[in-house]
Order: C-alpha cells, then sequence, then structure tokens
C-alpha cells in the first residue's frame, strides 16, 4: 500500500516538475522576489532597530524564514486551474491513490523551497552573512525553515481549494502579508509598541526566524525557541492537512 501511494506521489511529483520546463518564468520569479527583498531591506530600508551586532547576521535569517511563508501562489492556482478544467475529476476516476496529487503538488513545491534557500543563502553570504553554528546547525535550521514552509503549503492548499478559482488566489494570499511583516524578521519586538510586540513574538514565523538564528549564532536568537518551531508547524499540519485531504476528496458541486 505504502509503495502504491508514494508511486502515484511521484508521478504527480513529475508532472508538477515538467511544468517548471515549460513556464520557467514562473519559477525564475518565485525564486528572484525573496532575493530582491533581501537586498532592498538589507541596503535601501536597512538599519535594524533594537538589533545588536551586524544586520546582516540578523536579516537573512528572516529572510530566510519570510520566503517559506511567501510565494504560495504558485501551488495555490496550479491547484485551482486542475479544479476549474476538470483535472482532478480524471484522476478521480482513474486507480489511483487518495491525495497523490496533492502530495506531488507539495513535493514540487518544497523542492523548489529548497532551490530558493540555497540561492537566498549564497546571496546572503555574498552580503556578508555567516552561519557561526556549524554544518550541523546550518542543517538543522534549513530542516525548521522547511517545515514551516509544509505547514504553510498545507494552509495554502485548503485554502485554494475553498476559494475555488484562481483569481481568488490572490485575495487569499493577501492574508499571509501581515503574518510575514508583523514579525521579527526585519526588527526585533522590543523596537515595537509593547502590544504589538507580543502578537510579533509569538508569530509563529518570529519563533521560525528565532530558533534559525539561534542555530545560525546570529544576533537575536535565543535558546529554547527550536521547541516552539518544531511544534508550531507541527500543530497547523494536524488542523490544516486533514482538512486540505478531506475538502479534496469531496465532489465538487
Amino acid at each position: 500500500m505504502t509503495a502504491y501511494v508514494l508511486g502515484d506521489s511521484w508521478t504527480m511529483t513529475r508532472r508538477e516538475l515538467a511544468r517548471w520546463a515549460r513556464q520557467p518564468a514562473t519559477v525564475v520569479v518565485d525564486v528572484a522576489f525573496p532575493v530582491m527583498l533581501l537586498l532592498m531591506f538589507g541596503y535601501l530600508v536597512g538599519g535594524g532597530r533594537g538589533v545588536e551586532g551586524a544586520y546582516v547576521d540578523y536579516l537573512v535569517p528572516g529572510m530566510l524564514a519570510l520566503t517559506m511563508a511567501f510565494g504560495l501562489e504558485g501551488t495555490m492556482i496550479a491547484v485551482t486551474q486542475d479544479l476549474n478544467k476538470g483535472v482532478i475529476d480524471r484522476f478521480r476516476s482513474l486507480p489511483m491513490a487518495d491525495g497523490a496529487v496533492l502530495v506531488g503538488r507539495s513535493a514540487a513545491d518544497m523542492l523548489q523551497s529548497a532551490l530558493s534557500l540555497m540561492l537566498l543563502g549564497g546571496v546572503g553570504y555574498a552580503l556578508g552573512w555567516r552561519p557561526h553554528g556549524g554544518p550541523q546547525g546550518l542543517l538543522a535550521a534549513a530542516a525548521l525553515l522547511l517545515l514551516f514552509r509544509f505547514a504553510m503549503l498545507w494552509i495554502g492548499i485548503h485554502l485554494a481549494l475553498v476559494a475555488g478559482k484562481p483569481e481568488m488566489v490572490q485575495a487569499v494570499q493577501i492574508l499571509v502579508w501581515p503574518v510575514g511583516f508583523l514579525s521579527n524578521a526585519f526588527a526585533g519586538p522590543d523596537s515595537m509598541p509593547d502590544w504589538l510586540g507580543i502578537f510579533v513574538q509569538w508569530n509563529p514565523l518570529s519563533q521560525t526566524t528565532t530558533a534559525v538564528r539561534d542555530l545560525s549564532g546570529g544576533p537575536g536568537g535565543e535558546s529554547g525557541h527550536v521547541w516552539a518551531a518544531v511544534l508550531w508547524p507541527l500543530a497547523l499540519l494536524a488542523v490544516f492537512l486533514p482538512l486540505a485531504v478531506t475538502r479534496f476528496a469531496r465532489p465538487r458541486d
């Protein structure tokens, strides 16, 4: 049974990767956007209020985490397009494992996210970012970032299935921006009003960012946030992954 599910999921993953060859501009834009943000905040908007130490060492982990929250619209639009073109209905008529389409879509997104992390980390290194946590710390930080992305991805898939139409995806994606910018990605909570600082500290993105800074040995890192950076995504997955799979299995009216 496991081999059956994995085989179908891999078939759907290859289908999504084939889209990269047909639509390379979309992948390039998704990968280049966080690099543009990093350069903008690093050179134009930089300053780092409430940050001790080199701002680039504070900014890059925040940008890595922010990248895992943004760029969901590509996956969300692909899901809604498949729904509206009847592709999903044809897949349902085939002897295919339930949810293989969603697993394949998410696997392709995770590959692109890993590529974005490597590219953004390389650009950060060129700007002067130096992770001091050693190889193990860097690998652990990457694992936390991808876990956060996986959770955000299934939230996006569920919202895409609820929205049902590609033109609704952009409106839903706007909801991600408050989560991204009301975080400690760019500035420390101590520099914010008390009520806002409390929200920022509890933001799941902030928990992942703080843990990544700790693991990479940068300013703004605090020990003890690794568990929160693990538990937050797992809690989100426990809610939204079953919701997405259930919604996907439900026939459209």
